[in-house]
């Protein structure tokens, strides 16, 4: 199991993408004994902790060592179509479908779901707890309270330019209220929390970050429930028709597994502080 790294703001501005394939390549040098799969994937899975706990019973199941970069899902999607990586695990069906239908991506399969939230300060100076999430949105333009966004094309961030939409409110982009930060999800939460802004975010890495400031964080939940807040994840190789380079058999042999019984029960038994994260629906 290993995580190259994952990507910060500024990062790939400065280094690119390239920076991105050289570790991959480097880290698969680096086993030459091991079946190496090497996987673009959300920040989400990666700040829970999920793929440190799944890449061992990986390993110990098939003997593939899990390689990956931690990315928003617009970037994942990037590395998949550039042949940089064998398989994406994803969460905006949107972008994916747009991956499919362009022949990048073959055979998807859902694995998971969690759902998003919208957090913000107990102090609540928008009035957002308790509603709808279209009410809610709202009210943080109308009032112009503080609104952290990945502002990434990630997933997270996807879902919430449509919630924008949705709410009857234009995009934000150069508001003073709205804070783009180009960060991955814990970094912008963290932002959020300290601004005493709102943010959006998927209910495990909330979970993860409620854990890190010990039960007590400075932005908690405020809106949830919404059909609207699936947060569906998909895995998805590589097309090899694409890209001859991809190793499509072992990322099958990964999508295969992602979806079998037993996996799916480890994805359930996967906690923080007692709480599950992700809720198995392999299809």
């Amino acid at each position: 199991m290993k995580k190259i790294f994952s990507v910060k703001k500024g990062f790939i501005a400065l280094l690119g993408v390239a920076m991105i394939v050289l570790a991959l390549a480097s880290a698969s040098l680096g086993a030459p004994d091991a079946a190496v799969l090497r996987m673009a994937t959300t920040t989400s899975t990666d700040n829970t902790g999920l793929l440190d706990y799944l890449a061992p019973i990986l390993k110990a199941d098939l003997g593939i060592e899990l390689q990956w970069v931690a990315v928003g899902t617009g970037k994942a999607l990037e590395l998949g179509r550039n042949g940089d990586v064998d398989v994406v695990l994803t969460h905006d069906p949107e972008s994916e479908k747009s991956f499919i239908d362009e022949e990048y991506g073959v055979d998807p399969k859902q694995v998971m779901y969690n759902d998003f939230v919208v957090l913000g300060p107990a102090s609540d100076q928008a009035g957002v707890k308790g509603k709808s999430v279209n009410d809610a949105f709202k009210l943080i333009a109308d009032k112009q309270a503080p609104f952290a966004s990945r502002a990434d094309k990630s997933g997270t961030h996807m879902a919430e330019l449509r919630l924008w939409k949705a709410a009857g409110v234009p995009e934000p982009d150069k508001e003073n209220w709205y804070i783009q930060t180009g960060q991955g999800m814990l970094d912008t939460i963290n932002i959020a929390g300290e601004r005493g802004g709102y943010v959006l975010t998927d209910r495990g890495t909330f979970i993860t970050y409620e854990a890190n400031n010990k039960g007590n964080p400075p932005v908690v939940i405020l809106v949830e429930g919404d059909d609207s807040l699936k947060n569906q994840y998909s895995v998805i190789p590589v097309n090899p028709k694409k890209h001859a380079n991809v190793n499509y058999e072992l990322a099958a042999k990964l999508s295969d597994w992602l979806t079998s019984k037993k996996a799916q029960d480890d994805i359930a038994n996967f906690k923080m502080e007692g709480k599950q994260l992700f809720f198995p629906n392999a299809k």
